[in-house]
């Protein structure tokens, strides 16, 4: 009571003004309220910080394969000083805003994404770097992103460690990812693991050659 009579004004942080933000999404039936989760910095540090700066280290080397093919490349804000100390840019390669026309909450999805290419105005292809034993975070992001824009066009890729490549094909095969309008999230999304994307970025003349020679490491689930 007191503070409502005129107590001390206390910031609000921008991150936690973000989580109390809803979106409007329209089905057929009707308008329905939606979240966009984002990644936070304590999730990040509930995990060992060895496997946190090997998928930083990922994802640098994804925006670098990339770069190196004549692609720009988007990395998340919240990323980009870590990637960054991993990978340096040339100008304009990095692109500070996303040049496409979808609604807020498709953007604030796709800006969420570990690391994008583009050609133009267009994006070629999307990785989701999975560090988290559970490999939740970056499927649920590409099943939200095929569920708001279910006609999008995009090479989606799930990079994760050999290791948990069984548990990213068990994830993306779950009903609710197999009921999407279009098709089953495991035929619109592949895995990469570690050592394929290491193996790509060691290619002879990257410059010479087109993304799709990702489509000779993606594995698709069976």
């Amino acid at each position: 009571m007191a503070q409502a009579r005129g107590g001390e004004t206390f910031e609000i942080d921008e991150r936690d003004l973000a989580k109390l933000a809803t979106h409007k999404v329209r089905r057929p039936d009707r308008e329905v309220t939606v979240s966009v989760p984002q990644d936070t910095e304590p999730e990040l540090e509930a995990q060992p910080q060895s496997e946190v700066r090997e998928s930083t280290r990922i994802q640098a080397l994804l925006a670098s394969i990339g770069s190196e093919m004549g692609l720009r490349i988007w990395i998340p804000r919240n990323d980009r000083k870590a990637v960054t100390s991993e990978w340096k840019p040339e100008s304009q390669i990095l692109i500070e805003t996303l040049p496409l026309n979808y609604d807020e909450t498709t953007l604030k999805t796709i800006e969420q994404i570990d690391v994008l290419w583009l050609r133009n105005r267009a994006i070629v292809r999307a990785f989701e770097v999975e560090h988290t034993t559970s490999i939740y975070s970056g499927i649920l992001r590409m099943a939200d992103l095929l569920a708001l824009q279910p006609n999008m066009n995009i090479n989606l890729h799930i990079v994760a460690p050999w290791s948990r490549r069984e548990k990213v094909f068990q994830e993306i095969q779950r009903p609710v990812f197999s009921l999407l309008d279009e098709a089953p999230l495991s035929e619109r999304c592949t895995y990469l693991s570690y050592d394929s994307v290491e193996e790509i970025s060691e290619l002879k003349h990257l410059a010479y050659l087109s993304d799709s020679v990702l489509n000779e490491y993606a594995e698709e689930a069976e």
